[in-house]
């Protein structure tokens, strides 16, 4: 199983399609506060559509109520930034693994990032090119992690 962390999230949308992807998928989401927005807010509700009530999804004070919590997260972290080392495709993630994902403004803390130097990753993009959308970097990573693992027990694989 693939957990997707999200570092204070603050686009319901965004939250609501990554909630929505976790379930189809079978990934835990672990949300890591504060978060901009409640979550019962229409905007969540309507991206996660009726997926949400099937989330297995835990919410955590900060960063470090999260490690505290998941201790087996320090070994399987992978942080998903702009700074990140390598390519994602270059990574070979484990079952298991923890995606992690920063806020939309400003992404992960670089010293966050730069705690795990050896699995911090990077989607490419054009030069000048600030971000890609939240939602989309987590299919994207996501989906490559999951190739890895020959889709384990998703339909169709």
């Amino acid at each position: 199983m693939l957990n997707i962390v999200l570092y204070e999230p603050e686009k319901p949308a965004n939250t609501g399609n990554i909630g929505r992807t976790c379930v189809a998928i079978g990934a835990k989401l672990h949300l890591i506060e504060p978060i901009s927005f409640s979550l019962s807010d229409r905007h969540l509700k309507r991206a996660g559509m009726y997926h949400w009530k099937l989330l297995d999804v835990e919410r955590y004070s900060d960063f470090a109520d999260f490690l505290r919590r998941n201790p087996e997260a320090s070994s399987r972290l992978y942080p998903v930034e702009t700074t990140g080392k390598r390519l994602y495709t270059e990574m070979k993630y484990p079952d298991g693994a923890y995606l992690l994902f920063g806020k939309e403004s400003s992404g992960i803390p670089e010293e966050i990032v730069q705690q795990y130097p050896d699995t911090s990753v990077h989607i490419p993009m054009k030069q000048g090119v600030i971000s890609m959308n939240l939602s989309d970097c987590v299919s994207i990573v996501t989906f490559e992690a999951l190739r890895q693992q020959n889709f384990a027990g998703l339909e169709g694989s």
